[in-house]
C-alpha cells in the first residue's frame, strides 16, 4: 500500500489527529511518553540544600535559600564512601499535587581533591545499600575538577522517575585517594502523573 493511499484515509487517522491527556492518560502510551519528555524539558526545577532542622530520614533537605548549605559527601580510602541521604521521605513532593520526581542535575561547589577523578553513584530506596542490591542506582560519568572550587557548570543526572516520597542517597569514590569531600546542591523535576 503506498503512502499516497494512507494520507487522509478515514480508516488510518494520524496520531496528530487525536487528542491526548498527557501524564494523566494511559501509562506507556505514545502520548504519555511524549508528554513526559515534554515535561522533562519544559518543567520547573527545584534545588535543595541541607535541612536546617532535619528529622531522621524523613526530612533531610530544604529548598535552596531556606537550608543550611551544600551537601557534602566524603569518599572512602580508595573506595566508595558511605551513602549520604540527600532527599528524605517527606521532602517530595515540593510542588503540591505532584506524584513523581526525577533528579535532573547536581551543582558542585567545592571539592577537596582537585585534579582527581571523582566517581558518583545515586541510589533510590530505603537505603543506599538496598538501592545498590536492587539495581536502583544511576552513575554519573567521571568528574575531574580542575580546582578545589570545582567548575561552574552542573553535572547532569540520568535516571528514571521515582514516586514522591522515595529516599535518595549519594556516595563518591576518588580512586587513589584516602578520602575527599565533594560539596553539591541537587535539583529535581516533578510530575503530576
Amino acid at each position: 500500500m503506498s503512502s499516497q493511499r494512507l494520507i487522509g484515509h478515514p480508516n488510518s487517522p494520524k496520531i496528530d489527529d487525536h487528542e491526548v491527556n498527557g501524564l494523566l492518560g494511559t501509562p506507556d502510551s505514545l502520548a504519555y511518553k511524549v508528554n513526559e519528555i515534554e515535561r522533562h524539558v519544559h518543567s520547573y526545577e527545584r534545588a535543595f540544600e541541607i535541612a536546617t532542622v532535619p528529622n531522621g530520614e524523613i526530612h533531610v533537605a530544604d529548598r535552596i535559600g531556606d537550608g543550611n548549605g551544600a551537601f557534602q559527601a566524603d569518599a572512602g580510602n580508595d573506595d566508595w564512601g558511605t551513602w549520604l541521604q540527600v532527599v528524605g521521605s517527606g521532602d517530595t513532593p515540593v510542588i503540591s499535587g505532584k506524584k513523581f520526581f526525577n533528579f535532573h542535575r547536581i551543582s558542585v561547589t567545592a571539592v577537596q581533591r582537585s585534579l582527581s577523578v571523582h566517581f558518583m553513584q545515586m541510589g533510590f530506596g530505603d537505603s543506599g545499600a538496598e538501592a545498590l542490591s536492587l539495581g536502583n542506582t544511576t552513575e554519573m560519568p567521571p568528574y575531574k575538577p580542575q580546582s578545589v572550587n570545582a567548575e561552574p557548570y552542573p553535572l547532569i543526572v540520568q535516571g528514571r522517575r521515582k514516586i514522591a516520597g522515595t529516599k535518595v542517597w549519594i556516595r563518591i569514590k576518588i580512586p587513589g585517594q584516602v578520602s575527599g569531600t565533594f560539596d553539591f546542591y541537587p535539583a529535581i523535576h516533578e510530575y503530576e502523573g
